[in-house]
């Protein structure tokens, strides 16, 4: 008994000793030992999902932010979409189509130049009019959650002059629609499901490209 305390002791030691220390005991469940990153850990990652700590929501903000484009510029002191904020509010709207289960929040910004009461003004202005747009291209106003100014208190460089690249707005995903509040049991595969069907190439498609059948030959 003696033995096997000092033992224990010895192990809390060398864990006390260094944070990448990592204790596996026999008796312990699968998955017990806490790590830091998503792999290798299924009973931690798991409970986190059931519990809402790790949410699809959250996992599908960062795929919009890989695969799109979440800011848009304006000119100083205006609210007009120009060519290329156009394009990508298109492919902004081209990804929220996807996912109607998943609502989305659109934040004004504007650079130091004016006061700070015009400046929230002219953020919610930028805000509303990149809104309009994405549902003039079919999305549900109902799925665009909330229009939201921050003004010139979001600065993305540091400076009391113009600066086109403070005066933006930045969309982001902010949750589910009322029918979905989270996406497990099922309905996450669902998603997945309706991609990889969307995503599909007709058979006779391949079979031309294999057969060489295709034009240009």
């Amino acid at each position: 008994m003696k033995t096997q305390l000092l033992g224990s002791v010895a192990i809390l030691a060398l864990a006390g000793c260094s944070n990448t220390v990592e204790v596996y005991r026999s008796y312990s469940e699968a998955g017990s030992v806490v790590q830091s990153d998503d792999f290798g850990n299924a009973t931690m990652n798991n409970s986190q999902i059931l519990s809402g700590e790790r949410s699809f929501a959250a996992n599908l903000g960062k795929r919009f932010q890989r695969q799109v484009p979440t800011t848009i510029n304006f000119a100083f002191n205006s609210a007009v979409l120009d060519g290329e904020a156009r394009a990508i509010l298109d492919q902004q709207a081209h990804f929220i189509r996807q996912f109607p289960e998943v609502r989305f929040r659109v934040f004004g910004h504007t650079d130091a130049v004016g006061s700070q009461g015009y400046n929230r003004g002219l953020g919610q202005r930028r805000a509303n009019a990149a809104v309009r747009y994405l549902v003039s291209r079919g999305i549900s106003r109902s799925r665009l959650e909330a229009v939201v100014s921050f003004g010139e208190t979001q600065p993305v460089i540091v400076t009391e002059e113009r600066e086109r690249k403070n005066r933006r707005t930045v969309t982001e995903v902010s949750g589910f629609v009322r029918s979905h509040p989270v996406i497990i049991d099922g309905k996450y595969a669902e998603v997945i499901y309706r991609e990889y069907i969307a995503s599909a190439v007709p058979t006779s498609t391949l079979t031309d490209l294999a057969i060489g059948t295709g034009t240009g030959e």
